[in-house]
């Protein structure tokens, strides 16, 4: 028997193994996503008629806090940051306990005015039923792995509703520079199985093709590269609030739950100081921008205000919905300051502020497809891409791992978690701007 047909006998077996446990995993967490979608939707249709249900946030993340620090540790914060380090340090290894944990404390969170996301608890529960069902079938470390990056993927594309761009998010989200292709299959199979699961069992979706997006001229495309400078900022900005918040929580020594406490009553004042615009998920705002409604100019500021205390001080939810928020109302800030439209800056934005904050340009660029059509696609790739690069070495998923520079001009350690490589060194290139700056860079630090 020739080596030739093993090897083809072998990838046959394996595509076929891979394809039905990507399949049944798809099934398992797109239930699963339903159930949870649809209770987060009855919850919120009980709290939302009453005006002033936000008043309970200091019970909310209270409770969420009591929840998570007793029954399931793993389950604190967004979660996708936590899947991700169970990806990289325990092979996707999860507390069962998480699955019902994340639910309970998310929809608590949500309800009652939290402003977070719902695709972080998806990832979660998802990454944590395909644990579950890793265990049953004895996998080894890595098939394991293999198996729960497919339970991640899944549950971003039943959340998102964008089978292809959610499993894509999956994948893209472990690394930053690279991507696991052993896994590519199968995360495609069990974003696809889980989205359509979804779909039958009656969860809907935004999507909001554009009616119009001009022809390409250099002057347009001139713009669309400012406004991916201008997205990469903003995401810079909001994972430095992100950050100081956390820390400022960290430096506050009081039981966690108490934090809580501080944290929701900060939210309480904010909201009757400014607007309870940028509570909860806020969907309505970003379908109202993406329409062409008006909003406050600060509004992209004042979410990552909100969404930084709700995630910094107990609160359980995911960070991709206020990303999406930020970059849509972002994108409608700067179309207005120059006159541009804001329909498709705001489109632009939106998934812009998802490639730099998470460091996702091509998940991102596919989902401008899936979202808002294939005509505005080449240029919401190429503010993708700038505003990735903008945003630097940092992520609102610090667990990432290293596997490219940015720049050639900046030195990394490779194949280490953002939050393990502090020492980025700035490397001088002799006879060039990127060499001058980076001499005078490295002159102020001496100093």
């Amino acid at each position: 028997m020739s080596k030739r047909f093993l090897e083809g006998s072998v990838l046959f077996v394996s595509i076929l193994k891979w394809s039905l446990l990507a399949a049944l995993v798809g099934v398992v967490v797109g239930c699963a996503t339903a159930i949870f979608l649809k209770l987060l939707d009855l919850s919120i249709s009980v709290t939302s008629p009453y005006r002033y249900y936000f008043f309970l946030l200091p019970v909310a993340l209270f409770l969420s806090t009591l929840l998570v620090q007793y029954l399931a540790p793993e389950a604190k914060g967004h979660g996708t940051e936590k899947v991700i380090e169970a990806i990289h340090k325990r092979f996707g290894r999860i507390n069962p306990a998480v699955v019902p944990v994340k639910l309970v404390a998310t929809i608590i969170t949500l309800a009652l005015g939290g402003a977070a996301g719902k695709e972080g608890p998806c990832a979660q529960i998802g990454a944590g039923l395909s644990s579950i069902i890793a265990s049953f079938l004895k996998f080894d470390n890595k098939d394991r792995r293999k198996l729960v990056i497919c339970g991640i993927s899944s549950g971003f594309a039943a959340v998102f509703g964008t089978p292809i761009a959610g499993a894509m998010f999956g994948l893209e989200v472990l690394f930053v520079g690279g991507v696991l292709y052993d896994v590519l299959l199968p995360s495609f199979i069990a974003g696809i199985v889980g989205y359509q699961i979804t779909t039958y069992l009656g969860i809907t979706y935004f999507h909001e093709p554009l009616r119009f997006v001009p022809m390409f001229s250099s002057f347009f495309f001139i713009k669309v590269c400012l406004s991916g400078l201008f997205f990469g900022f903003c995401s810079f900005l909001f994972i430095e609030i992100l950050r100081f918040f956390e820390h400022l929580s960290e430096r506050i020594r009081l039981w966690a739950p108490f934090k809580g406490l501080i944290g929701g009553a900060s939210l309480v004042l904010l909201s009757l100081i400014f607007s309870t615009t940028y509570l909860g998920l806020g969907l309505d705002t970003i379908k109202s921008v993406l329409e062409g409604g008006h909003i406050a100019r600060g509004a992209f500021l004042l979410k990552m205000l909100f969404t930084s205390i709700t995630l910094s001080f107990g609160g359980s939810g995911g960070i991709v919905t206020p990303i999406f928020f930020i970059g849509a109302t972002s994108g409608n800030f700067f179309a207005n300051i120059f006159g541009l439209d804001s329909t498709i800056f705001s489109a632009i934005g939106m998934v812009s502020l998802l490639a730099g904050a998470a460091n996702t340009p091509i998940s991102a660029s596919i989902m401008a497809i899936e979202l808002f059509g294939a005509s505005v696609a080449p240029y919401a790739a190429v503010s993708c891409v700038i505003s990735f690069l903008m945003t630097g070495h940092r992520s609102v998923y610090p667990s990432q791992v290293l596997t490219i520079s940015k720049s050639p001009s900046i030195k990394i350690q490779r194949f280490k978690g953002l939050d393990e490589s502090e020492d980025i060194f700035i490397r001088p290139r002799p006879k060039s701007i990127i060499g001058f700056v980076a001499k005078t860079i490295n002159k102020i630090k001496k100093k």
